[in-house]
């Protein structure tokens, strides 16, 4: 027990040092590092959906070196295919037959920037990959290295010549964020960090590939009673019966706030959850796996609002809690 109880305050010592080594280039962004390093920890995904030269890019590359992930970036165009996504059988001439070259997916943490100005046949290259662990090319199938992470960036403001991220892709974010812009202070610090050098060179790897797999395996374990589990499901079906909702969130979205939950009651050094994590979680995990009928649209009313709406009305259960 108290061998277990050391592996753990270890585990507690470097997610602590992941935050820290983040927030020497991306600053003023706490939350919302908290947010990225759960879902990394849960084996989720990311969307961030901001304008550009807020640091989506930079956020990326600061995680994948402080977490020790091999990193790849694949900048969507329109004219990008699939096949440089997932890889592609090649034909050698002097072996006489075909050679599998891997595609951007072959990675730890891969950069999916501008995701939506990709077609829908090499955005949906992804959904194997982000759901499986692997793609298959040809026929046959390989597995993409573990862990594995897509964080994918677009900008909410130009739409022209973009393809929207269909339901079924949305969904398999585990949740979507937005950095928004500094504060003067902020700006003022960033650009002075960035007067000589990248502050990027400044982050030390705090752990490797193999630490953060024990990490999510020991996140499985975090304790969550009863009541819980009824919490996120009440929550999380009371989307598929509000009056502006015309597709409520499935029940990939249960199970996605159950992990986050967990993964966030362990940076905050617990090995159990309570109603205060789910919440925090609730509205970045389900707002983007909503779809608003007409009389929202005609309200003005937004998925925040509306999962705002339902966790100020559902009871929060406090019995057997510690």
């Amino acid at each position: 027990m108290k061998e277990q109880t050391a592996i753990l305050n270890d585990y507690y010592d470097i997610a602590d040092k992941l935050i820290a080594e983040v927030e020497k280039v991306i600053i003023g962004k706490r939350t919302e590092i908290d947010y990225l390093i759960t879902a990394m920890l849960a084996g989720g995904h990311v969307l961030i959906e901001d304008v550009p030269g807020v640091g989506k890019t930079t956020l990326a590359a600061t995680l994948a070196k402080a977490a020790g992930l091999d990193y790849n970036r694949a900048q969507f165009t329109p004219d990008v295919m699939a096949s440089d996504i997932t890889g592609f059988n090649i034909y050698n001439r002097q072996k006489e037959q075909f050679e599998f070259r891997q595609g951007l997916v072959m990675c730890n943490l891969l950069l999916a920037d501008e995701i939506n100005r990709a077609s829908p046949k090499t955005q949906s290259s992804l959904l194997e990959a982000m759901e499986e662990g692997r793609v298959t090319v040809d026929g046959t199938t390989y597995p993409i290295p573990k862990p594995f992470m897509v964080i994918a960036t677009q900008n909410p403001v130009g739409y022209v010549g973009t393809y929207p991220l269909p339901e079924a892709q949305l969904d398999r974010f585990s949740i979507r964020l937005s950095l928004g812009y500094p504060s003067e202070q902020e700006e003022i610090q960033i650009i002075n960090a960035r007067k000589l050098q990248n502050p990027l060179s400044k982050v030390d790897i705090a752990a490797d590939k193999q630490t953060i797999m024990s990490m999510r395996q020991a996140i499985s374990e975090v304790q969550i009673a009863p009541e819980i589990y009824r919490y996120i499901v009440t929550l999380v079906q009371a989307t598929r019966h509000h009056r502006y909702v015309a597709l409520g969130a499935s029940p990939r979205a249960s199970l996605t706030l159950m992990k986050l939950s967990q993964a966030y009651a362990f940076l905050r050094r617990r090995n159990y959850v309570i109603p205060d994590d789910v919440a925090a979680l609730y509205t970045i995990s389900l707002a983007h796996r909503l779809l608003l009928n007409r009389d929202a649209k005609l309200g003005n009313v937004s998925s925040d609002q509306i999962l705002r709406e339902i966790l100020h009305r559902t009871p929060v259960p406090y019995k057997g809690m510690q």
